[in-house]
């Protein structure tokens, strides 16, 4: 079952530097919400198909209302007993507090990262199946949030399944976070802060790692919620040129707050991740810094990446995000032939391949509908190699200005009768992290 954050009163609008947004009418076919390009970064070149991407791949009005009304009386969407705000406990007792939470939690250490428009519901789902032991949201504009209803009923949804869950949100004004943060932290086991984005976006919007040039402002976020709210703050950021400057800037949000900080071992500048690796030993001081859960983002290419992380920089847990929306099988130890060279022969056909979990996947979004342009999205990147062996396949999808099931379900039958499979391989060392059912059921 979905939920579906419910409306709430809105106040006025605010006066802040993110861009404009445009009011949003009823009807999503004659003005739609331009979000994907004017906040996420993310570009769409044919108005047209732009608006077609935005449509839900379906949810009838009553199935909405009801899904609502259970979410508004489900005691299961209740915070995961973290307690009342800190306002009135010391460091000791909230680092103390922290780690019970996480305890809690399972010490989950196999994380799907946040990504704009690929964390979404479906996809989380799918990863979970393959090993994934708790998930972020993609990141959520939290102006946005609290004032457009369509937003949240498109931007964030979850089922009861799908936890431990972090929401993530980017923002600059501590009471429009509060605000977005109330709304979903009966809903969530974490409430994050987007301090690691680098895109020339969050520039424009004085978000993500560029607060990184106002300490203080990036202290009173952390503050502003961890006073207020019932559920843990979480930070995610990205390292400074100088390791000082990360180790002290990790113990201000300590001391602010934050109870779970995720370490990109990237710079603000170091965007392209094939061309720039992670710094895990900066990862490992950040860890040897601070009291509170670690975990590790950088990387992680493959299954051996997260035990050799996991050592290297002695956190408490690792997220992938690149490599897990063309593999989302990554946990489960199933590897892309690119990581299989040079392996000394030590892996064998998965019976598992790209077109299977995007099958799967497919399934998911009918169960747990979103906007079709995340759909699109994940088919390119999971079938990219298929495509480059097939362009003609590509070249139709590209032209369908509407998506539908059918198409996207014969799409990799096509694909199938072309006669060349690429399997996802396993290596006989990790076979336990394979599902106890062994082959995947294509019924999700």
């Amino acid at each position: 079952m979905k939920f579906i954050i419910p409306s709430l009163s809105l106040r006025s609008s605010r006066n802040c530097c993110y861009p404009a947004q445009k009011s949003i009418m009823a009807s999503p076919l004659t003005q739609t919400l331009t979000l994907s390009q004017t906040q996420t970064g993310s570009f769409h070149a044919d108005p047209a198909q732009d608006d077609l991407d935005d449509i839900p791949c379906s949810e009838p009005q009553q199935e909405r209302q009801e899904r609502q009304q259970l979410l508004l009386s489900s005691s299961d969407s209740l915070p995961l007993g973290f307690g009342s705000p800190s306002r009135c406990l010391s460091g000791e007792s909230l680092v103390e507090r922290a780690w019970t939470h996480w305890a809690k939690l399972g010490r989950p250490k196999l994380i799907v990262a946040p990504m704009v428009d690929n964390s979404e519901l479906p996809f989380r789902m799918l990863c979970r199946k393959y090993g994934a032991e708790a998930a972020y949201t993609p990141m959520l504009h939290s102006r946005i949030f609290t004032e457009n209803e369509k937003y949240r009923n498109q931007e964030f949804t979850t089922c009861k399944e799908d936890r431990p869950l972090f929401v993530q949100f980017c923002a600059n004004d501590p009471e429009v976070l509060l605000e977005a943060a109330m709304r979903v932290e009966p809903f969530c086991d974490y409430v994050d802060i987007n301090f690691g984005c680098p895109q020339r976006i969050a520039r424009r919007g004085n978000y993500g790692a560029f607060l990184m040039d106002n300490l203080p402002l990036v202290k009173s976020l952390v503050q502003k919620l961890a006073l207020n709210l019932n559920v843990p703050v979480s930070c995610k950021i990205r390292v400074f040129p100088d390791l000082q400057d990360t180790i002290k800037y990790a113990r201000m949000l300590e001391d602010a707050g934050c109870s779970l900080l995720a370490v990109h071992g990237r710079t603000r500048d170091e965007k392209d991740g094939k061309k720039f690796r992670a710094d895990w030993d900066a990862i490992r001081a950040v860890k040897n810094a601070v009291r509170i859960p670690v975990l590790a983002n950088g990387n992680i290419r493959h299954v051996d990446d997260v035990h050799t992380c996991l050592e290297k920089t002695g956190a408490d847990g690792v997220l992938s995000a690149e490599s897990l929306l063309e593999n989302p099988a990554l946990f489960a130890g199933y590897r892309t032939a690119e990581w299989v060279v040079g392996s000394e022969g030590s892996e064998r056909d998965g019976k598992l391949d790209q077109t299977d979990l995007l099958v799967e996947y497919l399934k998911f979004c009918e169960r747990y509908p979103v906007p079709w342009r995340m759909i699109r999205a994940h088919v390119h990147r999971m079938l990219g190699d298929w495509f480059r062996m097939h362009p003609h396949v590509r070249e139709d999808l590209n032209s369908q200005s509407k998506l539908t099931f059918e198409f996207l379900y014969n799409m990799v039958d096509r694909l199938r009768e072309l006669g060349t499979r690429i399997p996802l391989y396993l290596d006989d060392k990790h076979g336990d992290r394979v599902p106890a059912d062994g082959l995947v059921s294509r019924d999700v």
